[in-house]
């Protein structure tokens, strides 16, 4: 079991100026590709710079303008490309495992969630395949009480991977939002290949430090006991991570 970081500030930034103080506090970074973080525009650098440092990587796939279960065809398409790509190009660097959202119903028109239910699952199968030609891993993340996003809920989630063999990364802050802590895991015990931890006070997607929120962790830890992957801190700024390493290392013991 490894603890790593992940922060979306810290695409902000060249990787050059956070793999020293990440690397000087963590054993693994799940890079956000997004921004100045990008895999798809800063492979070079990234290649330059992250070998260097004796710690594991992996990549929480793009998000920004990015939707696998868009009704468009043309944005839906670019937005597989874009997860594919960015897991393609990463391969090189050695990374194989990927966070990945399933996606948002329209923000716009009501009444059509069970079209793009089914387009996400057209989008899971397609990047089902993917996963087994590049040989890497596609964790599908349960996301947070907004109703525009897909996979709140156990069942939403479990019916869109339902047939493929992609993996999940379950969310602890997130499914604390959505009062699914238990039932994604569950659902998922023996498909969840990533975890991300962080807290909040249940009514919103806070990513508080770990225990300045009301999630029983304790309860958690024990019941994701048999898990022995990456917990992920994701958290607001640097600081907040390294507090939450030292609580959850705390909790662990």
């Amino acid at each position: 079991m490894t603890i790593g970081v992940s922060c979306t500030a810290f695409s902000a930034n060249p990787v050059e100026d956070w793999v020293i103080p990440v690397f000087e506090e963590f054993d693994h970074w799940e890079i956000f590709s997004e921004a100045y973080h990008s895999v798809l525009y800063c492979l070079g650098e990234m290649e330059e710079v992250l070998p260097s440092y004796d710690m594991t990587y992996s990549i929480h796939a793009p998000i920004c303008d990015v939707n696998v279960a868009a009704v468009s065809d043309c944005i839906r398409e670019a937005s597989l490309n874009e997860v594919v790509r960015t897991a393609e190009l990463a391969s090189d660097l050695e990374i194989t495992m990927f966070t990945v959202h399933p996606g948002l119903f329209s923000m716009s028109v009501p009444g059509i969630e069970e079209r793009s239910l089914e387009i996400a699952r057209d989008s899971m199968r397609f990047l089902d395949r993917a996963a087994a030609e590049y040989g890497v891993t596609f964790a599908i993340e349960n996301m947070s009480d907004l109703p525009f996003f897909i996979g709140r809920t156990a069942d939403q989630l479990a019916s869109i991977i339902e047939g493929t063999d992609l993996s999940v990364c379950f969310d602890i802050g997130h499914a604390n939002t959505t009062g699914q802590i238990d039932a994604m895991i569950d659902a998922f015990s023996d498909r969840i290949a990533n975890v991300h931890i962080h807290d909040n006070m249940g009514d919103r997607d806070s990513h508080l430090t770990i225990g300045d929120g009301n999630i029983d962790f304790r309860h958690v830890l024990k019941r994701l006991s048999p898990y022995g992957g990456n917990y992920i801190i994701e958290s607001k700024d640097f600081d907040s991570a390294v507090e939450s390493q030292s609580r959850l290392e705390s909790l662990l013991s």
